[in-house]
């Protein structure tokens, strides 16, 4: 568990990057950062000089440089950093979201269904997720879990987007014999 408190800012910024880096495999420059979190290029220097002194960035000089997360980025954020991670699809608006993976599903309400809400944490970016927009997670690897809902909020800092859940289905194993 990480001692270090971030600012949302700092958490935005620093996740931003983690999910360009995860994508790109190669140093992230300023402005990519800066325009994915929707800032200021300056804005985002100055934040990655403090990110820099947590020692959770480090700076990559020359023409292919930019910004890359070090190890203590990934459990400042409680971020596993797996090499092989399962691929868990998301769908919005009906099409695969590339570069995205789901890394946990939450669900809540469970008990009022028609208050039913799944908390699904993202890894990749939910620039594009907007209220209303449908979105399909799954199948999961081992239950084979499907959920399907209607975005009713995300969270940025976390990159979290909430679903108002229409149908959540897992296909019955077949009795062993």
């Amino acid at each position: 568990m990480s001692s270090i408190e971030l600012t949302s800012s700092q958490k935005t910024i620093l996740r931003a990057l983690v999910d360009l880096y995860t994508e790109r495999e190669q140093a992230v420059k300023g402005e990519d950062i800066a325009e994915e979190v929707d800032r200021n290029p300056g804005t985002i220097r100055n934040q990655m000089q403090s990110l820099k002194a947590l020692q959770l960035v480090e700076g990559v000089p020359g023409p292919k440089g930019g910004y890359k997360p070090t190890v203590n980025a990934y459990e400042a954020l409680e971020i596993q950093k797996l090499d092989t991670t399962a691929e868990v699809p998301v769908r919005h608006e009906g099409e695969v979201v590339e570069d995205a993976n789901v890394e946990e599903v939450g669900l809540t309400s469970v008990h009022h269904p028609e208050l039913c809400r799944a908390e699904i944490h993202l890894r990749g970016s939910i620039r594009e997720f907007h209220e209303g927009d449908s979105v399909t997670v799954g199948p999961t690897p081992l239950s084979k879990l499907v959920i399907e809902g209607t975005l009713d909020g995300k969270d940025d800092t976390a990159n979290i987007l909430i679903l108002k859940i229409d149908s959540m289905e897992a296909p019955a194993e077949e009795p062993e014999h």
